[in-house]
């Protein structure tokens, strides 16, 4: 069986979803990827089975163009987003994807979540984006596909790093994140929704949007994630 220990990271991250309340049923995918041997190869969650009842041989090993290297179950609907991303942000190691209730809400209006305290801020470095919505000649191409292209157009547009931002909100859809690890990707799921479902509140507390100061934002993104951070052990 390929890439073993990189299976049991995507196994975890993908019953995280279902732990942390981040997807209902068997919506929502994780996917790692090993880039080390000649070809990157990606490890995704089969599509629809059951997050409790999965295995790490039901994962699906496939390129990085998303052709099939190995398993006997469908790859996740959302493979070619997952495929490409990995493509365009050669940094990232674990995508996630999810359809949390509160990051959903801001996808589904269309909105950015605003950067608005310093929770935000220790994770993600100002708002957190969303994509324009696809065309009808996008969806009827390639939907899934071009699901990632409007993603990294989003990010090329505004010359956003990923892993500043380590998540979008797919306009009309939901959230994905990532991170270097699968495990960082879930982790970065989890905070998204926390922090979306704090600044929906604060909105309708009468929070402005424009947010907090730029300096106090980057302060504390700084701290956690700069050169010089001072948070954790060393």
């Amino acid at each position: 069986m390929l890439l073993p220990s990189l299976r049991e990271q995507v196994l975890h991250a993908n019953q995280e979803i279902a732990r942390r309340g981040l997807a209902p049923h068997t919506f929502g995918n994780a996917s790692g990827i090993d880039r080390s041997g000649d070809r990157p190869l990606v490890v995704i969650k089969p599509s629809g089975v059951d997050y409790a009842t999965m295995t790490p041989a039901d994962l699906v090993v496939t390129d990085i163009d998303g052709n099939l290297v190995e398993g006997s179950l469908r790859p996740s609907s959302d493979l070619d987003t997952h495929t490409l991303l990995y493509r365009e942000f050669p940094q990232i190691g674990g995508i996630v994807h999810t359809h949390s209730e509160f990051a959903t809400s801001w996808a589904q209006a269309g909105r950015p979540i605003p950067c608005l305290g310093t929770t935000h801020a220790d994770y993600f470095h100002g708002p957190v984006p969303v994509t324009d919505p696809l065309s009808a000649d996008e969806v009827e191409e390639a939907y899934v596909r071009n699901t990632g292209a409007v993603i990294v157009r989003r990010f090329r547009r505004d010359n956003l790093d990923p892993l500043a931002l380590p998540g979008v909100l797919v306009a009309g859809h939901a959230p994905f994140t990532w991170g270097k690890t699968p495990a960082q990707a879930v982790e970065m799921a989890d905070v998204l929704e926390y922090i979306a479902r704090l600044a929906f509140r604060s909105v309708l507390l009468g929070a402005a949007e424009e947010g907090i100061p730029g300096y106090v934002r980057d302060h504390h993104y700084q701290r956690k994630h700069g050169p010089r951070a001072t948070y954790g052990q060393s």
